[in-house]
């Protein structure tokens, strides 16, 4: 599925095309200024950071046709290497995904949350050592919100209708409320740029902790450490050097032999062979994406919510969980949200593999043919035993499953939003609202399960607007329930994000729901020699 974090989402599904993925977290209003090291956090701000070394990636998700526009930005590489030279107007918390302040040093949202007052911070200067200027900002906004820029945050930034300086301050108009304005500014193509970027988009000019010296798209990237960064807390290493490593092979050998410091992406089946090496730490992240299997709730015969509910109950989803993620993720429950976003639902009664109440549902529908299910590995890693985990679990309850293998070139375009029933990968969002917006609102260009419900789109845009989080957390609950219920979403496992690194590298922040520390991996880390 399509998506302007590609390589985020194929780091685990395996794709060559995906859909978005950014950054987690939760909503904070009127943030002061100030940063109390937020970039080391948890057991990594136990020891106190060392300076200098050279930091070396190895990293899957490049390619010789990355533009270094932030605004095309796409896959783990270019998310690296944004976060390496420059700043976004707000952070997320690694512990709580909360907003936090960085280039905006405070925030204050109307009664509505239709307006939004940002305070910019001052002192702060761009690598050719101009100053950061409210002009700047906005031009960078705007250049985002252009129709025309094909930017991946374009979506984000639509329902913003203007963007303006009001006495010193910047002001974003809403077409409708909205409580995570702020986390909407996390997005990693929203790098403020001297200008906006409109005359030189790919100059890197930033206000980040390291300045570019060299780019091979697709081979290799070299950063010095900027010496006038604005922040303390981040930027450990004297410099940092990105090898694309696209083979899983390649990457594992070259951490082993010491060629890099940290690598991406690791197969859970090669995971029992890296602990058993020598000063080798595995790196861990539960994560917001999952592994999924597709009905669409319109067409026959998955228009009959009995079938829906069969299939629901006839996947065995702790078999997946341990056969397929080598159990590197957590059972599903068929909404897509988990307890690594903010207001996440409690209480739901976790749907278990229940044969006797799959073909209880299969007789009540009245189906008795086979179902196709088409699937590939270009949906995730393993989608295709997967599948056939799904068939066998199926036979219990007497329901007959067609496993269709399809080529993995074309995956995306001809069979997921295509066909009734697939195998497919989406990865996370920064709140329940994005990630329900982006396929479940009835006019979601990629509502993929086509699930259109007037009831759950009032739901949605009242969640979205509402300040009182226990009363959104009420709405959310809701959701959950009837996506769980009701529609054609069959959810058995999140998955988790999978890294190793040296052990000799310290201060990796485990940043809930996100993949390579929320792509500030580079400046959070130190070694400890």
């Amino acid at each position: 599925m399509r998506d302007f974090t590609k390589g985020q989402d194929s780091l685990i599904a395996g794709s060559e095309v995906n859909r978005r993925t950014f950054l987690g977290g939760t909503v904070a209003l009127g943030l002061a200024a100030g940063f109390s090291g937020t970039l080391i956090a948890g057991k990594a701000r136990a020891e106190d950071p060392k300076r200098g070394g050279h930091l070396k990636l190895g990293l899957k998700g490049g390619a010789t046709t990355d533009s270094l526009d932030p605004a095309t930005y796409s896959g783990s590489v270019l998310f690296t290497i944004g976060h390496l030279w420059g700043d976004t107007l707000v952070e997320s918390d690694p512990k709580t995904g909360a907003a936090l302040p960085s280039l905006a040093e405070s925030w204050t949202p109307s009664p509505d949350a239709s307006v939004w007052t940002f305070k910019l911070r001052s002192g702060v200067t761009f690598h050719d050592g101009s100053p950061l200027t409210m002009a700047d900002v906005i031009a960078t906004l705007k250049r985002h919100s252009d129709e025309s820029s094909k930017s991946g945050a374009l979506g984000l930034m639509r329902s913003i209708k203007t963007i303006e300086d009001k006495a010193g301050e910047l002001v974003l108009t809403l077409t409708e409320g909205n409580a995570d304005l702020p986390l909407i500014l996390t997005d990693y193509h929203l790098i403020i740029q001297p200008g906006g970027g409109v005359g030189n988009p790919t100059s890197t000019i930033g206000t980040g902790p390291y300045k570019l010296a060299s780019y091979e798209a697709g081979l290799r990237s070299t950063f010095e450490k900027n010496t006038a960064d604005w922040r303390s807390d981040r930027g450990f290493v004297d410099s940092v050097e990105i090898i694309v490593m696209n083979d899983n092979t390649a990457r594992v050998a070259a951490l082993v032999s010491g060629q890099v410091h940290f690598i991406n992406n690791i197969d859970p089946k090669t995971v029992p062979m890296l602990k058993r090496a020598p000063k080798v730490e595995i790196l861990k992240t539960a994560g917001k994406g999952f592994y999924s299997f597709l009905m669409h709730c319109d067409t026959a015969p998955f228009d009959n919510n009995d079938l829906r509910l069969a299939l629901k109950y006839a996947i065995d989803r702790q078999a997946i969980l341990d056969r397929i993620l080598g159990g590197f993720g957590k059972i599903g429950n068929d909404y897509p949200v988990n307890e690594n976003y903010a207001l996440a639902p409690e209480g739901i009664e976790q749907r278990a593999y229940d044969p006797d109440k799959a073909a209880f549902h299969y007789k009540k529908s009245g189906h008795d043919r086979p179902i196709p299910l088409r699937t590939s590995d270009a949906a995730f890693a393993g989608a295709v035993d997967a599948a056939v985990l799904f068939q066998e679990s199926a036979k219990k309850a007497g329901i007959q499953i067609e496993v269709q293998r399809e080529p993995e070139d074309g995956y995306w375009t001809n069979v997921w939003n295509v066909q009734p029933f697939c195998a497919s990968y989406w990865g996370g969002r920064p709140t329940q609202d994005s990630r329900y917006s982006t396929s479940y609102l009835s006019t979601a260009e990629w509502n993929d399960t086509r699930f259109k419900r007037a009831d759950f789109d009032k739901l949605l845009l009242l969640a979205r607007s509402e300040l009182d989080e226990t009363k959104r957390k009420d709405l959310y609950r809701t959701m959950a329930l009837t996506v769980r219920d009701e529609g054609g979403l069959i959810l058995p496992v999140f998955n988790d994000y999978v890294n190793a690194a040296s052990a000799s590298l310290k201060g990796f922040v485990d940043d809930i729901g996100n993949d390579l520390s929320n792509g500030y991996v580079a400046s959070r880390v130190w070694f400890d020699n």
